[in-house]
């Protein structure tokens, strides 16, 4: 059965990566989930896609040049779903000791070598901390990154982000010993599937917001698509 993944919470329904957006998918069922790391100035996991702050909080500067403190007094719904109240931006050990899900995507983008290595240490003394053995998968499109988390913090798992296939996608992931392929929908064919799986690999597409695309995804087999909306993914997929 194809699993649903509340991307980055559930981004269509409620403003992406707050604390409001993973309780909604939370409340509507959803077991999995995506979401951002990057790191603040004083060295704590942030929940945010965007290295600067202007798309969602509509503040200027670098989330690597903020304090925690401040970040988490931001209000980070200017932009996507309207909601009722104000949705601050999380760190990721608040998130941790608010919500529970069966299996958590942690993507963290492009990094330099000291501050891949930074945030990997970092997320594996939280993988630690709240005991998240078999719940977690690093993911990465930045060959820096999977790098640093293979050498430091092997007993995670390690995902392969695929934009585009100029690389064969597969044989990338293979190289990082990659137990997940987070593969853009519109890259995934039944080879590529067939590929991925023979080589041990799950498989998770994304971002796959409409119906037919998701019982599309849903036949041929993938393991899980990461969707903004994941009441739809629900009422589509449950309904077959």
């Amino acid at each position: 059965m194809t699993e649903i993944v509340g991307h980055r919470g559930a981004r269509g329904e409620v403003p992406e990566n707050t604390l409001a957006s993973f309780q909604h998918a939370q409340q509507l069922g959803i077991r999995q989930v995506e979401l951002d790391l990057h790191l603040s100035a004083d060295g704590q996991l942030i929940v945010i896609h965007d290295p600067d702050l202007r798309r969602t909080t509509g503040q200027h500067g670098r989330v690597d040049r903020w304090h925690s403190t401040d970040l988490v007094q931001l209000d980070a719904s200017h932009c996507g779903p309207t909601h009722p109240s104000p949705c601050p931006i999380p760190t990721l050990q608040h998130l941790l000791q608010a919500c529970e899900f069966e299996h958590w995507q942690w993507e963290v983008k492009s990094a330099s070598r000291r501050r891949a290595r930074r945030l990997v240490e970092e997320i594996q003394r939280l993988h630690q901390q709240y005991q998240l053995t078999g719940k977690v998968a690093i993911t990465s499109s930045s060959r820096t990154v999977l790098r640093a988390a293979q050498q430091l913090a092997p007993e995670i798992p390690r995902g392969f982000v695929a934009e585009r296939a100029w690389l064969n996608p597969v044989k990338v992931a293979k190289r990082y010993d990659c137990e997940l392929l987070v593969l853009n929908w519109k890259l995934c064919t039944p080879a590529r599937l067939r590929q991925a799986h023979a080589a041990g690999m799950q498989v998770s597409t994304w971002t796959v917001n409409q119906a037919h695309d998701m019982r599309h995804l849903a036949d041929m087999g993938v393991d899980s698509l990461i969707t903004d909306f994941p009441g739809l993914a629900i009422a589509t997929l449950h309904a077959r």
